[in-house]
């Protein structure tokens, strides 16, 4: 337990959870930031917009650019120029879609495969650490939580 952290009641209130959450998130962030990017992936200079998109294509597998745009939230052109940068570099593979010559899907070349999935391996083991012990309500509820979090922080800044 952290020296700031409190023991919470089984009752939270607003402004409790309030609290713990804006001590909770920066360390969160922080421990988050230190997780190493593997050294064979170093070189790459990849940012967290990238950790998502590969996280994509490894959990879901190959998919076309405008699959990754809507999943990501981006527009088609970012995702084409994303994922031009990451091919370029060797990270991605793009080859043309059998059925639909027009269509380019896009895979995690199998040279970086195992370092991508080791780096997000360790995320995955906390989130599922995490969310194991809660049922599938709880789950539902806590990605929820934080999308409602995100929706409103996006909107103060807009």
């Amino acid at each position: 337990m952290s020296t700031d952290e409190r023991p919470l009641p089984a009752g939270l209130g607003v402004e409790d959870g309030i609290r713990t959450m804006l001590l909770l998130m920066p360390r969160m962030v922080g421990r988050v930031k230190r997780i190493k990017v593997p050294a064979e992936l170093r070189s790459f200079d990849l940012a967290p917009r990238h950790l998502s998109l590969l996280s994509y294509l490894l959990f879901d597998g190959p998919m076309s650019v405008n699959e990754l745009a809507a999943r990501l939230e981006i527009a088609p052109a970012t995702a084409s120029l994303m994922v031009g940068d990451l091919s370029r570099q060797g990270i991605l593979e793009r080859r043309e879609d059998p059925d639909d010559r027009r269509r380019t899907i896009v895979s995690i070349a199998d040279a970086h495969l195992e370092s991508i999935k080791g780096w997000l391996a360790q995320g995955a083991g906390a989130w599922r650490t995490a969310l194991e012990p809660l049922t599938p309500e709880q789950r539902r509820m806590f990605v929820d939580t934080l999308l409602a979090y995100e929706r409103a922080v996006t909107e103060g800044l807009g």
